[in-house]
């Protein structure tokens, strides 16, 4: 297991990636976010751990930017959670939810990938086949029920017997 990747931040807001020894922007972070990257952003000169606010940054930056997945009703309700006595558990709560989520993600990923895992001439085969099987069933259910709808006129006409 490799050991955490260490990205230090200079006075001047520069973020120096100490692992490719280069300079990289936050959207080089989110980039490392994105690909599963474990790492952690260091003041240059104190040590302080500023990764918690590199990534409210981010967060910031993207909520700007297009459509935002945080609503300010969201946020609001986030903010009357600090100070209150459950700040706590509402952190747990939230990261809990969020791992939830992103099983369930994947496990319908997974499935979809499994049926669209096949090339598309193969998937609309599989439909066509089950919409021809289900359109005979429908015309002999039809038919069916005509030889019985036309069935029933002729024994209107025998004459009936009665019961004893």
């Amino acid at each position: 297991m490799s050991a955490i990747r260490v990205i230090k931040k200079y006075p001047n807001r520069r973020l120096y990636d100490t692992e490719i020894s280069s300079y990289i922007t936050i959207e080089d972070v989110r980039q490392l976010i994105v690909d599963g990257e474990s790492f952690e952003v260091r003041d240059a000169k104190t040590g302080e751990d500023l990764t918690r606010q590199v990534l409210l940054q981010i967060i910031t930056e993207h909520e700007q930017d297009g459509q935002p997945m945080l609503s300010t009703q969201l946020l609001s309700q986030l903010i009357r959670f600090y100070g209150d006595s459950l700040q706590g558990f509402m952190g747990n709560y939230l990261e809990r939810s969020m791992q939830l989520f992103l099983e369930q993600q994947q496990q319908f990923r997974s499935q979809m990938g499994g049926l669209l895992g096949q090339t598309p001439w193969a998937v609309l085969n599989q439909l066509t086949e089950r919409n021809m099987a289900l359109w005979k069933d429908f015309q002999q259910h039809l038919g069916n029920g005509l030889g019985s709808a036309t069935a029933t006129p002729q024994a209107k006409d025998k004459p009936e017997r009665k019961a004893r």
